[in-house]
């Protein structure tokens, strides 16, 4: 697989109203992860560690860049085989109804064609951005019943922040509902910046405000700190994770001038106003 210089960071915080922090994120590069673990006293906090572990799992043994997204279809399979096995046991030990889950977004370097792309997935809603000529794009689509009613204009985007079951999703790790992921895959040069984040983040400050940090902070730690701190202030009423990954030191192939080529992220983000 072709090189890539990747620069990231990573933060994550338990907020103002939970008393445990159930996110837990993989900063393994090229391999990234949130996942935001779902159930109170149901234990979300070890399905989402369960996820991070197989990812860290397939990063740690190296993986093949073509295989796609079956490396990614694989790993959550074998996630979500063990959070039923940890229900399991629980239900043995007299904890009736256990139940925990998760969801998951994933980013890593996947080869086709011969080229370094990214590979994007998420089951649930957290969620993912990017970053492309200053512009902040959702990439993920969430799976929640707040967004089918979307899709099928039953209610404003608006009406889904406030709405009663935006809390509600639809897949996820863990339970019985769907573990099939949506994919994605782009070239590098359609992100020059990644931000995978918990709805801890994305459900307490709007995409403007994220992409004025995103667009505004060129260091990728800098940017997950501030993304974090921004979702607390804002009330901080969920666990709140994000991961910031930069693609750095690789020429883009779109057609921009040769001087806008030599320009590295940094550069763009610490130029703006």
């Amino acid at each position: 697989m072709t090189a890539v210089e990747l620069h990231h960071g990573a933060a994550t915080d338990v907020g103002r109203v939970r008393e445990v922090n159930e996110d837990s994120y993989l900063v393994a590069p090229p391999v990234f992860v949130v996942a935001d673990g779902m159930g109170g006293h149901d234990r979300g906090d070890v399905a989402s560690r369960i996820v991070v572990e197989e990812f860290a799992r397939l990063a740690d043994g190296g993986y093949d860049p073509a295989g796609g997204p079956g490396l990614v279809a694989d790993t959550l399979l074998a996630a979500q085989a063990r959070i039923g096995e940890y229900d399991a046991h629980q239900r043995a030990d007299g904890a009736h109804g256990f139940a925990a889950g998760t969801t998951a977004v994933v980013a890593l370097l996947i080869e086709e064609s011969g080229e370094s792309k990214w590979l994007l997935a998420n089951l649930g809603d957290s969620r993912i951005y990017r970053v492309v000529d200053g512009v902040l794009e959702q990439v993920s689509v969430d799976h929640s019943v707040v967004q089918e009613l979307i899709d099928q204009g039953v209610i404003t985007a608006d009406d889904a922040a406030v709405h009663p079951e935006r809390h509600i999703i639809t897949r996820a790790l863990g339970g019985r509902g769907s573990v099939e992921a949506d994919y994605f895959v782009i070239p590098l040069a359609g992100a020059e910046r990644l931000l995978l984040c918990s709805d801890g983040v994305s459900g307490m400050i709007d995409d403007a405000a994220i992409g004025e940090i995103l667009t505004r902070t060129a260091d990728p730690r800098d940017a997950a700190d501030r993304l974090v701190a921004a979702a607390v202030a804002a009330g901080g009423r969920d666990n709140a994770t994000a991961v910031v990954v930069d693609v750095v030191g690789l020429a883009d192939d779109r057609p921009y001038d040769s001087d806008a080529q030599r320009t590295s992220l940094e550069q763009k983000l610490g130029a703006l106003p």
